[in-house]
């Protein structure tokens, strides 16, 4: 069975459940209710490809896709539209962005494919009438904060309000860290957040400068930790101990242990 034969049958299936005499789950939600899974079933995709998990990531796949199933059919049944038009959406945009590929267009680097993306799109929204009001407007503000910063920072960037290298960046982080420790000293707890925020903000900067994406980067780390705070647990075990019978001298030596 091909792809587009099985993806029809995951239509038919989701059609199915929504049905009368259905699943009575399914057939309670809403695009709403349906949002939390979507986020949930997201980091899942994204954790199992941290994992190098490629059995796991072909069911997160799966699941990823029921997603967008479960949406065309509620819209289908409220005659919004069908799945067949967000198909037909989504294959006529890259054909419509990629002029480099499918029509007479020329791109020898992925920032020429960048710039060409960006053209092709200023055009669409040109030609609907759709002129936005600021060039950070198309940032969805439900967005995570981190992947915010990233889209917001990049669009700043795009228009030329950025540095010029990534040593001026870091500049910038030990002044953002020095403000921080004044605030510390002096400030109130609302000007300590926005200090905070003010230095996650650098950082995510400071990370595009050098081409790192700062939520793997981060989801990284705090795999890092769990692994090596799994350690210590196992080898206070390993003791007959529990975390609360340790102290932190025992649990650094045990945490260098793991790093080595």
């Amino acid at each position: 069975m091909l792809a587009g034969e099985k993806f029809q049958k995951l239509v038919d299936i989701m059609a199915r459940l929504r049905a009368p005499g259905g699943c009575p789950w399914d057939r309670e939600q809403t695009f709403d209710t349906i949002k939390p899974y979507t986020l949930e079933e997201t980091y899942e995709v994204l954790d199992a490809i941290d994992r190098r998990d490629w059995s796991g990531l072909t069911e997160e796949l799966g699941d990823f896709l029921l997603q967008a199933v479960f949406y065309a059919q509620m819209a289908a049944e409220q005659n919004l539209f069908a799945m067949e038009d967000a198909l037909d959406a989504i294959n006529r945009k890259l054909i419509r962005r990629h002029p480099h590929v499918f029509g007479e267009e020329s791109a020898q680097s992925a920032g020429d494919v960048k710039r060409i993306w960006g053209e092709v799109k200023a055009a669409e929204k040109k030609e609907q009438g759709k002129e936005e009001e600021s060039l950070l407007a198309p940032v969805p503000r439900a967005l995570p904060a981190l992947v915010e910063a990233q889209q917001i920072a990049s669009r700043a960037a795009g228009a030329g309000f950025d540095w010029d290298n990534p040593d001026q960046v870091l500049e910038k982080l030990h002044e953002e860290l020095a403000e921080f420790a004044e605030a510390r000293r002096n400030a109130s707890h609302e000007e300590l957040e926005n200090e905070m925020g003010d230095l996650l903000f650098v950082l995510v900067n400071l990370a595009r400068f050098v081409k790192v994406d700062p939520e793997q980067a981060l989801r990284r780390t705090n795999a890092k930790f769990r692994e090596r705070f799994g350690y210590i647990e196992r080898k206070l075990a390993e003791r007959g101990k529990k975390l609360a019978d340790s102290n932190l001298d025992e649990m650094e030596e045990l945490w260098q242990e793991a790093k080595r």
